[in-house]
């Protein structure tokens, strides 16, 4: 067989295989749509339906106005912005200490930052609720934001990404008489805006999505955020599949938004961070 026929088949073999685990990510999603367009009593039938027999749109606002979703979706907007902001100044500037300055006991500070990456966040969940009640943070909204300020591991991602960038410019704005606060925010940052968006866009899904801690560290309804109130759908002898399915469609919104906004920065801090 010719080598461009080789290439062509292979080429034609990666299109098919994309398009397949294309498929495979995408019916979950799709059937999530379709049983947030059934009836309540319809998604009990054995074998379910693959599509609704009558789509029923009233399910979407009749699911958010149900419950208080708007006040879910103002408490996520706000856990979400601040979290973000926090995660990624403190992210920025441990990531820059860490690659750029030398001191002593550098190497147990940043292999102690990789032994913490190693524990799972469910051992830390009652340690975190107990300090938080201690200082009469349950059931606020500070107290749900407050352990979220810093990640471990977006201080290592911005790591990876300042140690692949040359020197050279640095020390030129040393000669010249800029501080490191200067060549922090007027050099590094600046060239880190893929990274520190790629940073950005995980942190706003991990605090949109997140579920155990808001669970846990919030008792009253006004303080809910989406992803609990989702769950709010489901109880223990009842649950109402097509609104809790109508809710969660609406909740991915946002999340699709921001990536679509930021896919290109996304993309590009990918390949400069090393995490291919």
């Amino acid at each position: 067989m010719p080598r461009e026929s080789r290439h062509s088949w292979r080429i034609a073999v990666g299109y098919v295989v994309a398009v397949l685990i294309a498929v495979v990510m995408l019916v979950p999603f799709l059937w999530m749509i379709s049983t947030a367009l059934m009836d309540e009593f319809e998604v009990l039938q054995y074998p379910p339906p693959l599509l609704p027999a009558s789509p029923r749109w009233r399910n979407f606002p009749e699911a958010l106005t149900t419950l208080p979703f708007g006040r879910f979706f103002l408490n996520s907007t706000i856990v979400a912005f601040f979290t973000v902001g926090g995660q990624v100044i403190t992210g920025a500037l441990g990531g820059y200490a860490l690659a750029r300055f030398r001191f002593s006991g550098q190497r147990a500070v940043f292999g102690a930052y990789l032994g913490v990456l190693m524990i799972p966040g469910i051992v830390l969940l009652i340690p975190r609720f107990l300090l938080i009640d201690a200082m009469g943070g349950v059931d606020t909204m500070a107290g749900l934001v407050s352990t979220e300020l810093v990640s471990l591991w977006g201080v290592f991602m911005m790591r990876q990404f300042f140690l692949t960038l040359p020197r050279e410019t640095e020390d030129a704005a040393r000669i010249d008489g800029a501080s490191e606060w200067t060549i922090f925010w007027r050099i590094a940052v600046p060239l880190a805006r893929p990274a520190l968006a790629t940073f950005a866009l995980f942190a706003f899904i991990d605090a949109w999505k997140a579920f155990l801690w808001p669970l846990v560290i919030t008792r009253s309804m006004s303080l809910r955020t989406v992803e609990v109130g989702i769950a709010s759908f489901h109880g223990l002898y009842y649950a109402n599949w097509p609104y809790q399915m109508a809710a969660a469609v609406t909740a991915l919104i946002p999340v699709m938004c921001v990536f679509l906004l930021t896919q290109r920065y996304f993309t590009r801090g990918i390949q400069l961070t090393g995490l291919r």
